[in-house]
């Protein structure tokens, strides 16, 4: 599990689960760079809406670092809304930083990632993405766009020596899970069918994502991990 040497770039990382794969990189001897719109120093700016702004973050990775080996595109948002009630530039809001953003992401981490020899990335989606939820239509919809574009291009990378899997995190008490566990409503239908009978925790999601980054998740590629603890809806 150890990632001595290697140099992390995560998106969304200044907070939530994506903060959580931040440090548990970091716990491990990963270098580890945590990205976001609003991220202050030491952490780095990012807007995942704007190819340019990925670019030059991985620029300045480079530059400092002088390589990239892992990275998260774990940056999103969720706008809930009725399908047929839902704004229009709320419903394109998710689709552009979640799917949008995430092939930003990836596209500008590759020539970084093929100078260092090959690497590893990891997107993030959702139990979601493949479970009907009313009011989740826009997120939904993001997670399960997230998921196609995973397995395109960990076929189309892998010749590079690059591997793509997504994490798929079902109720975790952190970040945007936080919410559905405080809407009384929401968790009188869903937390009595949680298998494991409890949400998850950001450091159960973080354990895969190290196993996926290191060198033992070599031959895993194109994968969606759930890690959502048994659900039966």
């Amino acid at each position: 599990m150890s990632l001595d040497g290697r140099v992390a770039v995560v998106t969304g990382g200044t907070r939530g689960i994506g903060r959580t794969i931040a440090a548990a990189f970091a716990a491990r001897g990963a270098k580890v760079v945590a990205a976001a719109r609003s991220a202050e120093p030491p952490d780095e700016r990012v807007d995942v809406t704007d190819p340019g702004s990925v670019r030059d973050l991985f620029d300045r990775v480079e530059a400092r670092f002088g390589r990239v080996d892992i990275v998260v595109a774990n940056a999103g948002v969720s706008r809930p809304g009725p399908v047929a009630g839902q704004a229009p530039d709320a419903f394109a809001d998710v689709l552009t930083t979640n799917v949008a953003g995430t092939f930003h992401t990836v596209q500008a981490a590759v020539p970084a990632l093929r100078r260092a020899g090959g690497g590893r990335i990891l997107t993030l989606s959702s139990a979601l993405a493949t479970r009907a939820t009313p009011g989740a239509a826009a997120y939904s919809a993001s997670k399960a766009a997230i998921e196609a574009l995973t397995r395109t291009a960990a076929v189309e990378l892998a010749p590079h020596g690059i591997t793509v899997n997504c994490l798929s995190p079902g109720i975790i008490a952190e970040g945007m899970g936080e919410q559905l566990i405080g809407n009384a409503a929401v968790w009188a239908r869903y937390g009595p069918r949680l298998a494991a009978g409890r949400p998850g925790t950001g450091e159960e999601v973080a354990a895969v994502a190290v196993f996926l980054a290191g060198a033992g998740a070599g031959y895993v590629n194109g994968s969606v991990v759930d890690v959502h603890g048994g659900l039966d809806w």
